[in-house]
């Protein structure tokens, strides 16, 4: 009799250890057979933060304790399905680039394509020596990559430049000035290799004249609502990014950067490019 108890007594036991193994615990057994790769696997689903690190899921299969001995469970181990993209960022926020919190709107305003969006002045040094890294990079640039560029207008000075800058952009918009990009590198020119500032509107129409607008036109687009209107739009931009030095890169309305956080004009296109992986992977 006191035999049949005992065995009973050690039945129970065994039991309640099988029934806990489950929830807390992987079970103290021999090492599960590998399971074969054309077997199905249910794939956890890629995490949805841009840094977040690669995360292995386990699912345990499990049958009650009262059907099935230990070693019989079989364990499948699920590969989240992650993006290479996510795993290979080299740059590090609050030291390469500053995330704008809150989230701004774009200046195009199109929630189509990822938008790089440079902050520049015509008479910055800075700006002139990074305009053929930028320039050789939107040879290049994503398909899903809006580039543009927005003028500030701290001060009068620079302000002559902004309206400047739209109103060439008024006369391309209107077929008077043909080649917006060789008209950009003349003002560059202009101002960094010869030395003229361009601050009269004489000097300003004499460089116009060279690219087939006349003076009427000219005065047309300099006093035009249109350039006015864009004037305030890229003021307002500026301040809502908090741009304080030029040149400076915005990503989205979420990110800046500049050469002088990135370590230079050549690290700074790899960390755009960085930016703009973060933003197509989201």
């Amino acid at each position: 009799m006191n035999a049949n108890i005992a065995v009973k007594i050690l039945a129970i036991f065994a039991f309640l250890a099988l029934a806990a193994c489950g929830q807390s615990e992987e079970p103290q057994t021999s090492e599960p057979e590998p399971v074969a790769e054309t077997e199905p696997v249910e794939e956890a689903a890629a995490p949805e933060t841009e840094d977040a690190a690669e995360e292995t899921v386990q699912s345990v299969v499990e049958e009650s304790a009262a059907d099935a001995e230990p070693e019989d469970q079989t364990i499948v181990l699920a590969q989240a399905d992650t993006k290479p993209s996510q795993q290979n960022f080299n740059y590090k926020e609050g030291s390469h680039f500053t995330r704008l919190v809150p989230t701004q709107p774009t200046v195009g305003g199109s929630a189509d394509k990822v938008e790089v969006a440079e902050f520049f002045w015509y008479g910055c040094p800075h700006c002139y020596d990074l305009e053929p890294f930028l320039n050789r990079w939107k040879e290049t640039k994503p398909a899903n990559v809006r580039f543009i560029q927005v003028p500030v207008s701290w001060n009068r000075q620079v302000a002559t430049h902004a309206q400047m800058f739209y109103t060439a952009e008024y006369l391309v918009d209107n077929g008077v000035i043909e080649d917006s990009a060789r008209f950009q590198q003349a003002v560059f020119s202009e101002m960094h290799q010869r030395g003229n500032r361009l601050l009269s509107e004489s000097a300003m129409k004499s460089l116009f004249a060279s690219f087939g607008a006349s003076e009427e036109q000219f005065d047309e687009a300099w006093g035009s609502f249109d350039v006015d209107r864009k004037l305030k739009i890229a003021s307002d931009f500026a301040r809502r990014y908090a741009i304080q030095s030029v040149p400076a890169i915005v990503v989205n309305g979420k990110f800046r950067t500049s050469a002088q956080s990135a370590g230079g004009n050549a690290e700074l296109i790899e960390v755009i490019d960085e930016l703009i992986a973060r933003e197509t992977i989201r």
